[in-house]
């Protein structure tokens, strides 16, 4: 009886992620609290700055752009670094970029937004790959999961937790605190993660011409093409749900924040199904993913009329919008295995880029005078546009496996 007791011990302590997982995890949450909460305190930094607002506005495209054009060429510029290195270099460029950015003027902040985005997405492709490198390959989406939900957290709690300090503070007291956490994952990160792994691009040594070489792979666009479909696809109902909960459900404004909480809530539990499911059926957690999207987004423009009605339909578009994101990162990571850096700061970029062009859509639909809810059909378009890609990505994969049963070298 003991023995056995002894042995389902061993097996949950051998399911269990390392905890350098967890703490890659709360750097990303320090880190993406910078992009949440700009959004928060816009008004004062127009009015501290003497600045429009629009102009105000240009900071967090100024992040965007960071994140999407700089990520990539950081990453291989970090090729030859041991990962833990790359790491904390990114944070600490992160951190600095946003103290010059609080002590200086308007022109110093917008072009330290967009280090601060360069910096971001750096870290946020060497931790994914780091992460997959301290647990065996049947976990890596549930890895990538775990490292994604800092993100999470800082878009259900971080943001609003940093604009409720800015309110007391001034709205500079929030980005401080986002540099003391970031320092604190810079410590956390010194002291929980091995100064050099078993990183798989270390097996043969680093390579840019290899890292290179992996982008050419015509399945690695298909996943970024779902990517950006199915990111652009949640976060253009969200990035409106507050204007729809005002105008349409006439909510009263102190309870929105509670039915957005329930977005972010949702988050949490589909990275939890996709980061179990994610390893060994992907493509099942893509195809739920993206088919659910398209369902909640037109259940949104009825159910966004009554509070009974837009309470489950929020929460369960939270779990539907990130059960795709451990199977995204997971299907990166199998086709770009041998060079996995490059190909996961692309995804980051992949990601930034399906949330930054959400205005342009829904302005594009908004200034035609269409109504507020065709964002929500806009989002439902864009994931029945993710599905075909989905299904031959599935192919692609099915014919990889059938050339590896034959004996032929396997490729995407």
């Amino acid at each position: 009886m003991s023995g056995t007791t002894a042995e389902a011990s061993r097996d949950r302590r051998s399911n269990r992620l390392p905890a350098g997982v967890y703490l890659l995890g709360f750097s990303l949450f320090a880190m993406g609290n910078a992009e949440f909460l700009l959004a928060g305190v816009l008004p004062a930094v127009a009015a501290d700055l003497d600045i429009t607002l629009p102009s105000a506005g240009f900071l967090i495209t100024a992040f965007a752009l960071g994140v999407v054009i700089g990520g990539p060429p950081c990453a291989v510029l970090s090729l030859h670094w041991p990962r833990r290195t790359s790491l904390v270099a990114t944070q600490g460029l992160f951190a600095a970029s946003i103290v010059v950015g609080l002590l200086g003027n308007y022109q110093v902040l917008l072009v330290t937004r967009v280090v601060a985005g360069v910096a971001y997405a750096g870290f946020f492709a060497v931790a994914s790959v780091t992460a997959i490198s301290l647990v065996t390959p049947d976990r890596n989406a549930r890895a990538s999961g775990v490292v994604v939900s800092g993100l999470s957290v800082a878009m259900v709690a971080g943001g609003p937790a940093g604009t409720l300090l800015s309110h007391f503070t001034q709205w500079r007291g929030g980005f401080w605190g986002v540099v003391a956490l970031t320092v604190a994952g810079i410590i956390g990160c010194l002291l929980g993660l091995p100064a050099a792994g078993s990183e798989t691009s270390q097996l043969t040594g680093p390579s840019v011409s290899r890292e290179l070489a992996t982008m050419r792979k015509p399945a690695l666009w298909g996943i970024y093409g779902i990517t950006i479909l199915t990111t652009a696809a949640y976060m253009i109902t969200f990035n409106y749900l507050a204007a729809m909960l005002e105008d349409i459900t006439a909510l009263p404004e102190v309870w929105i924040p509670a039915i957005l909480a329930l977005f972010g809530l949702g988050a949490f539990v589909g990275l939890s199904i996709g980061g179990r499911i994610s390893d060994q059926r992907p493509h099942l957690a893509l195809l739920a993913g993206a088919s659910a999207i398209v369902i909640l987004s037109i259940v949104m423009v009825v159910a966004i009329q009554q509070v009974w009605a837009v309470v489950p339909t929020v929460f369960l578009l939270g779990i539907a919008a990130f059960v795709l994101n451990p199977a995204l990162y997971g299907r990166v990571f199998a086709v770009a295995a041998d060079a996995p850096t490059l190909a996961g700061a692309t995804t980051v970029s992949a990601f930034q880029l399906g949330i930054s062009i959400t205005p342009v859509l829904a302005a594009a639909s908004l200034t035609r005078e269409a109504a507020l809810t065709s964002v929500c059909l806009i989002g439902a378009t864009l994931a029945a546009a993710a599905v075909p890609l989905v299904l031959l990505d599935r192919a692609r994969q099915a014919r990889s496996v059938s050339k590896a049963a034959d004996g032929s070298s396997p490729g995407a």
